[in-house]
């Protein structure tokens, strides 16, 4: 009885064993057959960039970005931005390629609506994400197109580079801190974060806001709403305003940094960064003007 036993689970073992070694073989042959053969480049590339994988090269990953690169063998439309043009002309260097200079960007909040701006009219009680707000109402100023102030676009960057300022309501970029990913841009529901031109000596002028609405109904929700008047648009001379849907904007490709739209917007809503204090004119006194 024991022998017949041992005969059974000896066939068993191997059945058992000529079933998974001829698996075995198969699996190799199908292995060797559809093996990918990886450039090796892929790998050196990828060891040049920063490895945030932070999509703001519009792939998955920076081990997208170098695979693309690789296959591609150019750099036309190529963009690393947290390593700027330094990282792009070492991996040309390194493939024997040509990189252009990639223009330094920053992210910029178009909405001034502050709490002091724009004081609410309601209180929100509801899950604490722009996105969910966004479907709900429209906002607790009642601007549908301000900054609902939950902080979606902090939650979003990888990068410390913004922080929610309790005492506006509104979110902070940090320009030095900001590698012009994109993930902010991509997490507000309202588009309100925008990729602008850093601008010579981190100097930059837009419009902060963004709300298409009229005039007098966007002014009623915000003190510094853009009203659409077209003041700024007569007075640029260089065609970087245009208006549109009761909205002004500035190209930052056209502008000049004159900033003299600056003064002539009613309700303050074009903005000036990182300029130098403006000359204050001297005053004429009576006796002056009768000279």
């Amino acid at each position: 009885m024991n022998g017949i036993i041992n005969e059974i689970t000896l066939i068993s073992v191997v059945s058992l064993g000529a079933v998974g070694s001829f698996a075995a073989i198969i699996l190799y042959m199908v292995a060797q057959k559809f093996k990918v053969v990886e450039d090796p480049r892929i790998d050196l590339v990828a060891e040049k960039l920063p490895g945030a994988n932070c999509g703001g090269c519009g792939l998955a990953g920076c081990r997208a970005l170098a695979e693309a690169i690789v296959k591609a063998e150019s750099l036309e439309g190529m963009t690393c931005p947290p390593g700027g043009s330094d990282v792009m002309k070492d991996i040309a260097s390194l493939l024997g390629l040509e990189a252009g200079d990639q223009v330094p960007m920053v992210a910029v909040l178009r909405c001034s609506g502050s709490k002091h701006n724009a004081p609410p009219k309601v209180t929100y009680d509801g899950a604490m994400t722009c996105a969910f707000a966004h479907s709900l109402f429209s906002g607790e100023a009642g601007c549908p197109y301000g900054c609902l102030g939950c902080g979606d676009c902090v939650v979003a960057c990888a990068f410390d580079a913004m922080y929610m300022d309790a005492e506006t309501g509104l979110p902070v970029i940090i320009d030095d801190k900001c590698v012009a990913c994109g993930a902010c841009v991509k997490a507000c529901p309202r588009s309100i974060i925008e990729m602008r031109k850093k601008g010579k000596k981190d100097r930059r002028i837009f419009v902060s806001c963004i709300n298409k609405e009229k005039g007098g109904v966007a002014k009623k929700n915000c003190a510094v709403a853009c009203i659409g008047c077209g003041r700024c648009v007569k007075e640029c001379k260089f065609d970087a305003i245009t208006l549109d849907s009761n909205l002004a904007y500035i190209d930052y490709n056209k502008c000049t940094l004159c900033r003299k739209c600056v003064p002539v917007c009613p309700t303050n809503a074009i903005h000036e960064l990182n300029f130098p204090p403006r000359k204050q004119r001297p005053e004429v006194t009576e006796q002056a003007e009768a000279k």
